[in-house]
Protein backbone atom coordinates (compact mmCIF):
# COMPACT_ATOMS: atom_id res chain seq x y z
CA UNK A 1 0.00 0.00 0.00
CA UNK A 2 2.76 2.35 0.95
CA UNK A 3 4.80 1.68 -2.19
CA UNK A 4 1.68 2.27 -4.27
CA UNK A 5 1.03 5.46 -2.79
CA UNK A 6 4.45 7.18 -3.01
CA UNK A 7 4.38 5.49 -6.95
CA UNK A 8 1.34 7.55 -7.19
CA UNK A 9 2.71 11.02 -5.81
CA UNK A 10 6.12 10.35 -8.24
CA UNK A 11 3.13 10.41 -10.67
CA UNK A 12 1.61 13.14 -9.82
CA UNK A 13 4.73 15.09 -9.46
CA UNK A 14 6.13 14.31 -12.50
CA UNK A 15 2.49 15.16 -14.67
CA UNK A 16 2.47 18.33 -12.65
CA UNK A 17 5.94 19.22 -13.32
CA UNK A 18 5.94 18.31 -16.94
CA UNK A 19 2.49 20.80 -17.60
CA UNK A 20 4.30 23.79 -16.05
CA UNK A 21 6.94 23.45 -18.50
CA UNK A 22 4.81 23.10 -21.68
CA UNK A 23 5.03 25.98 -24.24
CA UNK A 24 8.62 27.04 -21.86
CA UNK A 25 12.14 26.86 -22.81
CA UNK A 26 14.83 25.11 -19.95
CA UNK A 27 17.61 27.52 -20.03
CA UNK A 28 21.53 26.34 -18.61
CA UNK A 29 24.39 27.59 -18.65
CA UNK A 30 26.75 24.77 -20.81
CA UNK A 31 29.75 26.93 -21.14
CA UNK A 32 32.43 28.70 -19.02
CA UNK A 33 32.50 32.48 -17.98
CA UNK A 34 35.07 34.69 -20.15
CA UNK A 35 35.52 38.11 -18.69
CA UNK A 36 37.00 40.36 -21.54
CA UNK A 37 37.70 44.07 -21.00
CA UNK A 38 39.19 47.18 -23.34
CA UNK A 39 41.51 50.04 -21.78
CA UNK A 40 42.18 53.16 -24.41
CA UNK A 41 45.64 55.47 -24.57
CA UNK A 42 47.19 58.10 -26.40
CA UNK A 43 44.74 61.12 -26.96
CA UNK A 44 43.20 59.27 -30.53
CA UNK A 45 41.96 56.91 -27.89
CA UNK A 46 43.37 54.19 -29.33
CA UNK A 47 41.86 50.88 -27.64
CA UNK A 48 44.12 48.11 -25.49
CA UNK A 49 41.71 44.57 -25.28
CA UNK A 50 42.39 41.43 -23.04
CA UNK A 51 40.85 39.17 -20.93
CA UNK A 52 41.11 37.81 -16.91
CA UNK A 53 42.26 33.87 -17.47
CA UNK A 54 41.69 33.50 -13.32
CA UNK A 55 37.65 33.33 -12.86
CA UNK A 56 35.80 32.07 -10.49
CA UNK A 57 31.97 31.51 -11.39
CA UNK A 58 28.75 30.84 -9.16
CA UNK A 59 25.98 30.20 -10.61
CA UNK A 60 22.31 30.76 -8.41
CA UNK A 61 20.85 27.85 -9.99
CA UNK A 62 21.95 25.57 -12.82
CA UNK A 63 18.55 26.12 -15.21
CA UNK A 64 15.75 28.20 -15.06
CA UNK A 65 12.90 28.70 -17.75
CA UNK A 66 13.83 32.20 -17.71
CA UNK A 67 17.38 34.31 -17.39
CA UNK A 68 15.88 35.88 -14.46
CA UNK A 69 16.23 32.17 -12.83
CA UNK A 70 19.82 31.32 -13.54
CA UNK A 71 21.47 35.03 -13.54
CA UNK A 72 20.25 37.36 -10.68
CA UNK A 73 22.01 36.36 -7.66
CA UNK A 74 25.08 34.71 -9.35
CA UNK A 75 28.59 36.01 -8.80
CA UNK A 76 31.92 36.02 -9.79
CA UNK A 77 35.68 36.37 -8.92
CA UNK A 78 38.09 37.75 -10.91
CA UNK A 79 41.97 37.41 -9.45
CA UNK A 80 43.97 40.79 -11.29
CA UNK A 81 46.61 39.15 -11.43
CA UNK A 82 46.06 36.82 -14.61
CA UNK A 83 45.11 39.71 -16.92
CA UNK A 84 46.20 38.38 -20.60
CA UNK A 85 46.45 40.71 -23.07
CA UNK A 86 48.44 38.56 -25.16
CA UNK A 87 51.68 41.11 -24.09
CA UNK A 88 53.46 39.70 -21.04
CA UNK A 89 55.16 43.14 -20.60
CA UNK A 90 52.36 45.02 -20.87
CA UNK A 91 50.71 42.47 -18.64
CA UNK A 92 53.66 42.66 -16.17
CA UNK A 93 53.09 46.62 -16.26
CA UNK A 94 49.32 46.43 -15.60
CA UNK A 95 50.00 44.29 -12.44
CA UNK A 96 52.51 46.60 -10.48
CA UNK A 97 52.12 49.58 -11.74
CA UNK A 98 48.00 49.31 -11.93
CA UNK A 99 46.24 46.49 -9.98
CA UNK A 100 48.99 46.65 -6.81
CA UNK A 101 47.96 50.46 -6.18
CA UNK A 102 44.35 49.13 -5.48
CA UNK A 103 43.59 47.74 -2.10
CA UNK A 104 42.34 43.61 -2.86
CA UNK A 105 43.94 41.86 -5.45
CA UNK A 106 40.62 40.53 -6.34
CA UNK A 107 37.09 42.40 -8.37
CA UNK A 108 34.01 40.97 -7.43
CA UNK A 109 30.62 40.91 -9.12
CA UNK A 110 27.22 40.26 -8.82
CA UNK A 111 24.40 39.85 -11.05
CA UNK A 112 21.39 41.93 -9.34
CA UNK A 113 18.84 42.71 -11.73
CA UNK A 114 18.17 42.18 -15.32
CA UNK A 115 15.27 43.79 -17.49
CA UNK A 116 14.68 41.79 -20.65
CA UNK A 117 13.16 44.06 -24.01
CA UNK A 118 10.31 42.84 -25.58
CA UNK A 119 11.30 39.78 -27.96
CA UNK A 120 10.86 40.27 -31.93
CA UNK A 121 10.96 36.79 -33.80
CA UNK A 122 13.97 36.24 -35.39
CA UNK A 123 15.76 39.10 -33.80
CA UNK A 124 18.61 38.29 -30.72
CA UNK A 125 16.97 37.98 -27.20
CA UNK A 126 18.20 41.86 -26.15
CA UNK A 127 17.87 43.91 -22.63
CA UNK A 128 20.28 45.17 -19.72
CA UNK A 129 22.02 43.11 -16.60
CA UNK A 130 22.32 45.62 -14.07
CA UNK A 131 25.50 43.69 -12.11
CA UNK A 132 27.26 45.30 -8.94
CA UNK A 133 31.23 45.29 -9.38
CA UNK A 134 33.63 45.69 -6.59
CA UNK A 135 36.81 47.07 -6.58
CA UNK A 136 39.49 48.95 -4.70
CA UNK A 137 36.77 48.47 -1.61
CA UNK A 138 33.79 50.61 -3.79
CA UNK A 139 30.83 48.85 -5.15
CA UNK A 140 29.08 50.22 -8.19
CA UNK A 141 25.60 49.17 -9.54
CA UNK A 142 26.51 49.09 -13.56
CA UNK A 143 24.13 48.83 -16.52
CA UNK A 144 25.23 46.04 -19.07
CA UNK A 145 23.63 45.44 -22.53
CA UNK A 146 23.14 42.48 -23.38
CA UNK A 147 22.45 39.91 -26.51
CA UNK A 148 21.44 36.57 -26.68
CA UNK A 149 20.98 34.51 -30.61
CA UNK A 150 21.56 30.96 -31.63
CA UNK A 151 22.99 29.70 -27.66
CA UNK A 152 25.46 32.73 -27.61
CA UNK A 153 25.47 35.13 -24.85
CA UNK A 154 27.12 38.51 -24.96
CA UNK A 155 27.00 41.25 -22.28
CA UNK A 156 29.18 44.70 -21.87
CA UNK A 157 29.23 48.24 -20.24
CA UNK A 158 31.32 50.66 -18.83
CA UNK A 159 33.03 51.92 -15.60
CA UNK A 160 34.95 54.67 -14.81
CA UNK A 161 38.47 54.18 -12.72
CA UNK A 162 37.60 57.53 -10.98
CA UNK A 163 34.36 56.26 -9.49
CA UNK A 164 36.20 53.63 -7.65
CA UNK A 165 38.59 56.16 -6.14
CA UNK A 166 41.51 54.34 -8.28
CA UNK A 167 43.10 57.62 -9.43
CA UNK A 168 46.42 56.56 -7.74
CA UNK A 169 46.35 53.20 -10.06
CA UNK A 170 45.79 55.49 -13.17
CA UNK A 171 48.46 57.74 -12.33
CA UNK A 172 50.61 54.93 -11.66
CA UNK A 173 49.75 53.32 -15.22
CA UNK A 174 50.68 56.56 -16.73
CA UNK A 175 53.53 57.52 -15.41
CA UNK A 176 54.63 53.61 -16.05
CA UNK A 177 53.50 53.70 -20.14
CA UNK A 178 53.83 57.96 -20.33
CA UNK A 179 55.75 57.60 -23.90
CA UNK A 180 54.05 54.51 -25.24
CA UNK A 181 50.75 56.29 -23.93
CA UNK A 182 51.58 59.99 -25.23
CA UNK A 183 51.14 61.20 -22.08
CA UNK A 184 47.29 59.80 -22.10
CA UNK A 185 46.21 56.96 -19.96
CA UNK A 186 42.03 57.05 -20.38
CA UNK A 187 39.80 56.38 -16.87
CA UNK A 188 36.57 54.63 -18.71
CA UNK A 189 36.99 51.02 -19.49
CA UNK A 190 35.01 48.88 -21.29
CA UNK A 191 34.07 45.37 -19.70
CA UNK A 192 31.65 42.17 -20.42
CA UNK A 193 31.59 38.49 -20.47
CA UNK A 194 30.33 36.03 -22.95
CA UNK A 195 28.73 32.21 -22.37
CA UNK A 196 26.95 29.59 -24.02
CA UNK A 197 23.05 28.89 -22.98
CA UNK A 198 21.62 25.73 -23.91
CA UNK A 199 17.58 26.46 -24.77
CA UNK A 200 15.60 22.95 -24.04
CA UNK A 201 11.80 24.03 -25.13
CA UNK A 202 8.95 21.98 -24.89
CA UNK A 203 6.09 23.04 -27.63
CA UNK A 204 2.52 24.23 -25.71
CA UNK A 205 -0.12 20.94 -26.29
Amino acid sequence: MIKLLISMVLVFAFANASQKRQGHCELSQVGKIKVHWTAYKTPAKLPVGGVFDDVTYRSVAKSGINFREIFVGSTLSIKTQSVNSKNSGRDAKLVKFFFKNMNNTNIKAKITDIKSDKRVKGKPKTGIFYVDISMNGITKNIPMNFSYFDGKLHAEGYIDILDFKASKALSSINKACFKLHKGKTWSDVKIGFNTAIKALCFPAK
